[in-house]
This record gives C-alpha cells, structure tokens and sequence, in this order.
C-alpha cells in the first residue's frame, strides 16, 4: 500500500460479515484507524498491534467531535506520511459526510480512496426479511436523510416528490422526526395505511422490528421508547416480512456471546454462533506462544525413535510439535513405528492432516479417560512423550505412571494472558450487552476474571449466561466464584455450540408453556 494515504472505508451497518475485503486489507495495513460509534469492534481484530486507533464517535445531540476536527485529523496523520483508514458505518457515501472527508483531502492534495461498504439502507431491511424491490410489489426505491427539521423545511427534501414517485422509501435517521415525515408523506398522496417498518439496530444482536402503518407507527415508536439507529421503510413490501423474516427464526437470534478463546483460535467458534444467528464478540484472554526453552521438545525430538507412545492433549500440541520437529529439520517418517493417542477429535483432525493414523481416541475427551483407555494398550516400561501446554496438569502423568509406563511431559508451547479493551468489555457487561460468555479451558477462565478485576463481578455476570466447555474448565470457573449455567457433554466447539443452541431451545419451549398457561387462566 501506499505511504500518506486514506482510505474511506465502509465498514457495512454492524454485522462484522458485511465488510468488504478490500476493506479488512485496508484495516489489516493501517497504521492509523479512526472509527465510529456505530462500528462493530469486532473488525479492530484485524488491527495490526501496533496501530493507532482513534475513537470519533458523534453521539446524537451532542457536539463531542465536530466534522472539521475528524478532517483535520485525517489531514495531519496523512501529512504524516501514514497509512490511514477512515472506517465508517454502512458506506462512505450514503449519507457518512465520507464526500466532505474526501474533499477535506482532495484540497490538501493528499492521496485517498474509497472503499464502498453494504449501506444499511439496503442490509437492515434485509436482515429483517423486507426486500425493498419486488415484482409483485414494488419495482422502484428512494432512500432519504431524515435528521432534519421536516416542519421548518429545512430537511432539502421534496416529500410531495419522492412520496409519490417511488413505490418503497427508506429514512435513515428518521425517528427524532417521524411523526412529522409520517404527516408530509400522507399529505403528498400516500394512503395511510400504507405498511411501515421501525428496524431497531439491524443487524446487531439488538435487533427489533416494529410494524405499523403511516397512521400508527409514530406513537408506536413512542410507546416502545425507539431512538436511533433506526431503519424506516414504507412501502407494501412490509408486508412480506411476515414470511422472509429468516434471521428471527434462527436459534441464537438475539444473543451477543463472547468467545474469550486465543484470537488465532477464535474464528470456529465466532463462525459458528454467527451462522446460527448470535453475535460473536471476540475478547481473547489468552495468547499461544512457544515455551520459553526449546531444550526439553529438542532433546525429546533428537530421541524420538525410542518413545512408543506420543500422546496429544489438544490441536496446540499437535501444532507446536511439528513445527518444531520442521524447524529442526526433522523427518516426519521417524514416528512410524511410534503409537499416536489424541485427546479429542480435533485434536485427532490435526494429526490426520499430517498423514498419520491415530491409534486412540478416548470416548470423554478428558485426561482422565486416556489412562483408563489405554490401561491394556501399553504395556510396563513402555515410553510414552507428552507433548503439551506449560503447567498442564498432572493427572495425566500420575494416571500413565500408574500404569508402569515411563512419562517424559515435555513443555510444546505455553499460555499466557492477553491484552484486549477491557473497559469496552466491563461496559457491555454493566449495560447487558453481553448475554453469554464462552469459556473453552480453564486458563481462558482465569485470565478472564484476571483482566476483568472487578469487585462486583457477581452483579456484572447476574444476568450473564456462562458456558463451559467440559467439567474441569466448569470446575475452575466454580471455584472462581462463577454461576456456571451449562457444560457442554461433548467437549468440543461444536458440542459447546449445541449446548447453547439446547438451552435456547428449552427457553423458548418454556415461554411458549407460559404463554398457553396464562391464556388459559
């Protein structure tokens, strides 16, 4: 990328999916990001560690940071030589002032391009099952600015015009306005009765949907206490929401869940809930890094021919061991002789993407299990390598000594705590925009509570649902001081997906029999 240039980018209207990839490229070179209120703080992930983040957020009715400051700013760190991303809710240039900030630069000669990004106009009505053209409804769209005076004429919008010539309209920034735009639009010819649709912060976890008609959706709006963001669309499309409205039907629909697992490991279980509907909120509180002294892998490596056995705890291992036995120019072949246990079906996947048989899988993924498993697999003497994480624990090793057999527990690589916006997480937690937190191993609990350091974290968490993936990481959040809500059965990712998608389901069964109960009373 060039040196001393901007990039106005689109970030889409909250969904961290909607983003372009030439605009994570964008974010992934930056050395300077300067963001919005509304942008999901999922995509500063793709920040390199050292860049400058710089928070602009205008929130509505205040003068915290006027347009003029967020140009200068934009102006010096280009000047600067820097690589600079402007990262902006929906697109640049959909009412997002990014042609103000564009001529900012222009006249200052400086370099800048524009990477478009999905408008809320168009993603929020989608994500609430409303397509804004259809045959049978619709075949024309406006999309209109509605933050202005309407009654005072001074919103530079020709209501009579656009309310009569376009069969959907879209108002984004509306509500502060809405009953006087709802009067201008049946005055100009529109029936009242026309269907209308209130989307409440579409596309995050927030989501709601109000219908109503131009008659009655202002004093539902009011009733329901709506403010911005708000998406409003009019038009006989609303009608159809009743049928397409597919995010709602999916099980995590409305739940914002924190996956506090390494940001390397991050992604399969954000994926996951997302595809089932609930917003991954990404909070690494640990990081993988290689042990402190190669010498004990090395020694074990140099000798590798004489173990029977090479046990595998988790991916990590398996992922640290062979990339040490590379980096020493070892030949995978001389673990051919060699029996190779895995843990877990993942961590099984691992060594299978390396050409090589697992000779066992215990049935519960636990330490414990293997040693039971392999109770007439090894035979007394038998030399097994432990290739793990630092500071493991020792049942594993107490269990196998047990056995007859002779350990070698060699440290693969080691976890240590990470650093990430824990004021923006104890925020969210204190607002209830956190609903779920996922724990994956017991370090993730304790490097958790570690950052957090707060007082009242029973108050934080009351209302917080709090899963585990297995008993021994439930067990340390227990001892922590957690109300531990679920343990998965099957402890995997997906069997820590499946446990939430079961609780969620049970929920709603148990509002539905709450619900038949009253209304028989």
């Amino acid at each position: 990328m060039l040196k001393g240039i901007v990039y106005l980018v689109g970030a889409g209207p909250g969904d961290p999916g909607l983003i372009t990839l030439k605009g994570i490229r964008c974010l992934q070179e930056a050395q300077v990001i300067i963001y919005d209120r509304l942008i999901n703080p999922v995509l500063l992930k793709y920040a390199r560690p050292e860049a400058e983040l710089v928070y602009v957020g205008k929130i509505p009715g205040s003068n915290s940071l006027r347009q003029e400051e967020i140009n200068r700013l934009l102006v010096s760190r280009a000047k600067e030589g820097k690589v600079v991303v402007r990262l902006k809710g929906g697109d640049p240039f959909v009412f997002g002032r990014g042609g103000e900030e564009a001529e900012a630069l222009a006249a200052h000669n400086l370099t800048f391009e524009i990477v478009p990004g999905v408008t809320s106009a168009i993603a929020v009505p989608a994500y609430a099952g409303i397509p804004l053209t259809h045959r049978g409804y619709a075949s024309s769209l406006g999309i209109v600015t509605g933050n202005q005076d309407v009654d005072k004429g001074e919103d530079g919008v020709n209501w009579e015009e656009i309310a009569s010539a376009v069969g959907t309209l879209v108002i984004l920034m509306g509500m502060a306005n809405l009953k006087s735009i709802t009067a201008r639009i049946i005055q100009a010819g529109r029936a009242p009765e026309t269907p209308v649709a209130l989307i409440y912060c579409g596309t995050f976890s927030e989501q709601q949907t109000y219908v109503g008609t131009l008659a009655d959706i202002a004093q539902k709006a009011t009733v329901a206490g709506l403010t911005n963001p708000v998406v409003v669309v009019v038009g006989d499309v609303v009608a159809l929401r009743e049928k397409l409205k597919w995010r709602e039907k999916k099980p995590l629909f409305g739940k914002r869940v924190m996956v506090t697992r390494a940001r390397e490991q991050a992604d399969s279980l954000s994926r996951a809930i997302a595809a089932l509907g609930g917003e991954p909120f990404e909070f690494p509180t640990i990081k993988i890094t290689p042990p402190d002294d190669f010498g004990p892998l090395d020694q074990a490596i140099a000798f590798i021919e004489s173990y029977d056995w090479i046990i595998f705890t988790s991916v990590n291992g398996v992922k640290f061991f062979f990339r040490r036995l590379a980096e020493q120019k070892g030949d995978i072949r001389r673990l051919k002789d060699i029996h190779l246990g895995a843990i877990g079906p993942r961590t099984k996947e691992a060594l299978e993407n390396f050409g090589l048989m697992v000779d066992f899988v215990p049935e519960s993924y636990q330490a414990e299990e293997i040693s039971a498993g392999l109770k007439y697999r090894l035979f007394p003497g038998a030399r097994v390598l432990l290739p793990r994480a630092k500071g493991a624990r020792d049942v594993l090793v107490t269990a196998l000594t047990d056995l007859g057999t002779h350990v070698d527990e060699v440290t693969a690589y080691q976890v240590a705590g990470d650093k990430g916006n824990i004021d923006l997480v104890r925020f969210m937690l204190a607002k209830g925009h956190i609903h779920v937190i996922t724990f994956t191993s017991s370090s993730t609990v304790r490097n958790f509570i570690s950052l957090l350091n707060a007082s009242d974290l029973a108050d934080l968490l009351a209302k917080v649902t709090v899963a585990c993936i297995g008993p021994v990481t439930a067990q340390t959040a227990i001892k922590a001081g957690l109300k531990v809500d679920l343990v998965a059965q099957e402890y995997t990712v997906e069997g820590l997906v499946k446990a939430l998608v079961d609780r969620q389901d049970a929920c709603l069964t148990r509002e539905e029999e709450i619900v038949v109960m009253r209304s028989g009373d």
